[in-house]
């Protein structure tokens, strides 16, 4: 059975607001192997239509970054499953709907999946804490206090105690956290 992990790009004061924070080729780099070694992606509806957005443009275009570039192609190519009650349509390739009972339907994928699932939705990974479905979190802690939200888990109860599996630092001081459930 695959793990599901929760991995995402956070400031130092929790903000998981995509625009802030460092974007550089490292981080790239280590996202795209971090995909690598999964077996799909996991995303609810808003995170999907954000990525949908930019990414399949960013691998069309031959004047991207080089790791960006990449990262796209990569992520064109990946199994992509939605959580939505609303979006029933994905044209974006190898991208499914996740239907029915959430924790009977995350449990069938990971079972399907043994490299893993990654999930870099802020609201779903919420969901799927209260749950208890989620085993490992990886957390690009960027050098930056952004002074505002959306922030991680708020309002999550009861609190989770992870042990730390890894620890890297990246070039522009990003920290690169691995946790598992204890």
């Amino acid at each position: 059975m695959g793990l599901l992990t929760f991995a995402l790009n956070v400031t130092l004061d929790g903000c998981c607001d995509h625009r802030v924070g460092i974007v550089d080729d490292a981080m790239h780099r280590y996202w795209t192997r971090l995909m690598d070694s999964t077996g799909a992606m996991l995303f609810g509806r808003t995170t999907y239509e954000m990525m949908e957005e930019a990414w399949p443009q960013v691998a069309r275009d031959p004047k991207a970054d080089p790791a960006s570039r990449s990262w796209a192609k990569k992520l064109n190519a990946k199994p992509k499953y939605v959580v939505s009650k609303k979006r029933r349509d994905y044209p974006w390739e190898n991208t499914h709907h996740i239907e029915g009972d959430l924790t009977r339907a995350i449990k069938r994928l990971k079972k399907a999946i043994p490299r893993g699932v990654m999930v870099g939705s802020p609201k779903l990974s919420a969901a799927l804490q209260r749950l208890d479905l989620i085993d490992e979190y990886i957390f690009l802690v960027h050098p930056v206090i952004a002074g505002h939200g959306p922030y991680l888990f708020c309002g999550l109860k009861p609190s989770r105690h992870l042990k730390l599996v890894t620890a890297k630092r990246l070039k522009s001081g990003i920290m690169v956290l691995r946790y598992r459930r204890r």
